[in-house]
């Protein structure tokens, strides 16, 4: 990678800026008490977090639509702690989750001082499989959204991360090329093995084990990008 030749970074926001797992705890914490759910969070997390990202593959691969992604992630958990929930609790819950999560605004320790950094530089764009208003919604309160120059959404575009198309539909927009742009996230499938497809760099946010591969950068906190530019 020439560091001289680059002009765009593209972000993806789940997981990599906006953290998902602290913003989703907080969530379902408030969720737990307005609807008198009476399970521990903390093991109902332990069986949500890697059952949602189960769905989300799915989602991913176009093997499931987005309302059953919404009400399956969930009512699999119920299922699983033998919690009596109800199928209008849990679309009920489904609704007042995806409505409440962008309420919460915790973000990766140094995002707002990196991309403050980064923006004299370079221009700054978003790549998101996540859902277009919730996404809106989660930039707008977390301060990220004047930051970025464009914000390309799967749903939008018609095609999910790591297809080709949704990456060189956001260079299109973005007029950049993709020799000149680096893709920055944390899945390594949607993210960095998508943008390198459609020719771009890429950086693999904290990886959850080191490949040390030679086509790609991994590092394990954001103030680290700092250094590769």
């Amino acid at each position: 990678m020439n560091k001289e030749q680059i002009k765009a970074l593209y972000f993806d926001l789940d997981h990599t800026l906006w953290d998902f797992e602290a913003n989703s705890a907080l969530t379902f914490k408030s969720l737990f008490q307005e609807y008198n759910i009476a399970l521990d969070l903390q093991q109902f997390l332990a069986v949500y977090i890697p059952n949602n990202n189960v769905y989300w593959k799915l989602y991913r691969e176009g093997k499931i639509d987005k309302e059953t992604l919404r009400f399956e992630r969930l009512k699999k958990v119920f299922d699983t702690l033998n919690y009596p929930a109800t199928h209008t609790l849990v679309d009920d819950l489904s609704d007042a989750y995806i409505q409440t999560l962008p309420e919460y605004n915790v973000l990766f320790d140094g995002a707002i001082e990196l991309l403050t950094a980064l923006k004299p530089h370079y221009a700054l764009h978003i790549i998101t499989n996540g859902f277009q208003d919730v996404q809106y919604f989660k930039m707008k309160n977390s301060g990220l959204l004047p930051f970025f120059e464009t914000v390309t959404d799967s749903s939008s575009v018609g095609v999910k991360k790591p297809d080709p198309k949704i990456f060189e539909h956001a260079l299109r927009v973005g007029q950049v090329a993709p020799n000149e742009a680096i893709m920055i996230g944390d899945n390594l499938e949607a993210d960095i093995e998508g943008a390198l497809a459609a020719g771009m760099h890429a950086v693999h946010f904290m990886p959850l084990e080191k490949r040390n591969p030679a086509h790609y950068t991994e590092i394990g906190e954001l103030h680290e990008l700092k250094f590769l530019l």
